[in-house]
Formats: C-alpha cells, sequence, structure tokens
C-alpha cells in the first residue's frame, strides 16, 4: 500500500512540474507593439507599449531599451514585476539623450526567458 502511495506522489509531482514548466515556456517572446517618442527640451521621452503572456515572476516582460542601429546602448527601463492581468501594457522614460547627429533609433525588448527581442522597433526621429 505505502508503494502505491509513492508511485501516486511521484506522479502528481511530475505533472506539476510539467505543467509549471509549460506555463514558462507557453508565453513567448515579448512583442513591442507601439512606441512613441517626444523631444522634451534636451532630451527625449519614449513611450513603449509591450505585450507578453506574462506568467510568474519566473517569466515576465521584464525590461526594454533604446540603441542605435550599431546597437549602442542609450537607455534601458526595466520592469519591476510581472504585468499578468495588465496586457498589453505602456511605460515611460524619460531623459534619454540621443546624440545630435542620430535620425533614428530602434527598442528592443527583454524577457526573463528569451532574453532580447530579435525583432526591434524603428523609430525615426523629428
Amino acid at each position: 500500500m505505502n508503494r502505491l502511495l509513492a508511485v501516486k506522489k511521484f506522479a502528481l509531482l511530475i505533472t506539476v512540474y510539467t505543467l509549471c514548466c509549460l506555463s514558462v515556456v507557453s508565453a513567448g517572446e515579448v512583442e513591442i507593439v507601439k512606441v512613441k517618442a517626444e523631444k522634451q527640451r534636451a532630451d527625449w521621452v519614449f513611450h513603449v507599449t509591450l505585450k507578453h503572456g506574462d506568467t510568474s515572476w519566473d517569466h515576465y516582460a521584464d525590461a526594454w531599451r533604446v540603441v542605435t542601429g550599431d546597437g549602442k546602448e542609450l537607455a534601458t527601463r526595466t520592469l519591476h514585476h510581472p504585468h499578468i492581468d495588465e496586457q498589453p501594457f505602456t511605460r515611460s522614460l524619460a531623459g534619454v539623450n540621443i546624440p545630435a547627429d542620430t535620425s533614428v533609433v530602434y527598442v528592443e525588448a527583454h524577457d526573463k526567458v528569451h532574453g532580447w527581442s530579435k525583432r526591434r522597433y524603428e523609430v525615426k526621429l523629428r
């Protein structure tokens, strides 16, 4: 009888572990939905809307950044918690210094499982 109970407990443990792993993988990569850049005095303010199937503290969109065409990082906005019930969501970052000779920048997004997005969002500065 004890052996049967042990087998059932082990099967339950495997099931729970599998479901947890699937929820982490099923969130997919973070998507950049929209970016708005506004000139504010000498610097810029970026408003970035992301969409991601945040599932837990182990898999959520945790940052976005502004980079130049050659990949130089100009600014990063860290996201400190999952947005499970708020999708898509927008977060802003002020005080972004863009070099005077730069007319185009890119936004990249990051999630805890997939890292930095392969797709960049092009932003033409005016």
